[in-house]
């Protein structure tokens, strides 16, 4: 029988959320040698090689696995031990280090607009580290592992998870005054749209694309504009705000530059309403349940 020993999954685990093996044991305060040692050992034991070295190291699909299994049992025990009134409730109270840590996925967009006072609220009862990806890619880091939960878009659960709607955030295209007068003085039609410059937040950011391929449809011929590039919230709708691009933005984001006429909306007929479902792992946890039920409010009250 395999007897997986606590301190190689820490190590495990360590790896996985850093990146290398020496940053991994400057957060266990333990030396490099004896992350090595017990990642030697974790791999002996299961008779599988869990990590592929290199900068960043690389967990195969047996340590995803593992890693997996290691954050399901923290999360455990910190609830345990609050039941035994040491930790997060108890003696331990004042010490972060005591709390509960917990991973989880949220977009850019809700981490602007409607998540942050869930995240602020949560703060109180576990350190969080919350990792920026868009929509549909934050299930991945759901299904490896990396993360216990996300805001995602995407409705149907991944394995071991459970999801929950929270809303919808309504986005439409806009752009500066400026811009719609030089670019669309007859509308956004499919002409203007195909030479118009558009703005994304990266490579993997669809909205726009969605927006265009629907107009293309109606249209019958293809769109294909100049684009740009502005990774950060933010500076994203700022740059909009410049007459940089146009953009689809979320009614949470634009109301109030609208409001100020920095920003104005352009095809309102045709918005895109996006989905926000919470997905979290199925596993016993007062910490993770509290989080969720946080997120829930923070949804219920900016989203309706």
């Amino acid at each position: 029988m395999v007897d997986l020993q606590p301190d190689q999954l820490r190590a495990l685990e360590a790896i996985a959320a850093t990146g290398t093996f020496d940053a991994a044991a400057r957060r266990l305060g333990v030396t490099p040698s004896a992350v090595s040692q017990r990642m030697r050992a974790l791999e002996s034991a299961v008779g599988q090689v869990l990590v592929r070295r290199g900068k960043p190291a690389a967990l195969t699909p047996p340590g995803r696995v593992l890693v997996r299994h290691a954050r399901h049992l923290a999360l455990q025990q910190a609830d345990v031990l609050d039941d035994l009134g040491i930790g997060r409730g108890g003696q331990d109270a004042g010490d972060p280090a005591a709390l509960p840590e917990i991973t989880l996925v949220v977009s850019g967009d809700a981490l602007t607009t409607w998540a942050l006072p869930a995240l602020a609220e949560a703060a109180g009862w576990a350190r969080l580290e919350v990792l920026r990806e868009d929509e549909e890619h934050s299930i991945g880091l759901l299904r490896d592992g990396t993360a216990v939960a996300a805001v995602t878009s995407v409705a149907d659960a991944v394995p071991g998870c459970r999801s929950t709607l929270l809303g919808r955030m309504r986005y439409r295209p806009c752009a500066s005054p400026a811009f719609v007068e030089r670019w669309f003085p007859d509308g956004p039609t499919a002409a203007a749209l195909s030479r118009a410059p558009v703005l994304a937040f990266d490579r993997k950011d669809d909205l726009q694309e969605r927006y265009l391929r629907l107009r293309a449809e109606e249209a019958d011929t293809a769109l294909d504009p100049p684009r740009h590039y502005v990774p950060a919230s933010h500076e994203f709708r700022r740059a909009v705000e410049l007459g940089m691009a146009w953009a689809m933005l979320p009614d949470l984001q634009s109301a109030r530059a609208e409001r100020a006429g920095r920003l104005v909306g352009f095809d309102d007929e045709r918005a895109v309403e996006v989905p926000q479902h919470w997905q979290q792992w199925r596993l016993h946890s007062a910490s993770l349940d509290w989080l969720a039920a946080a997120v829930a409010r923070a949804a219920r009250d900016a989203l309706g």
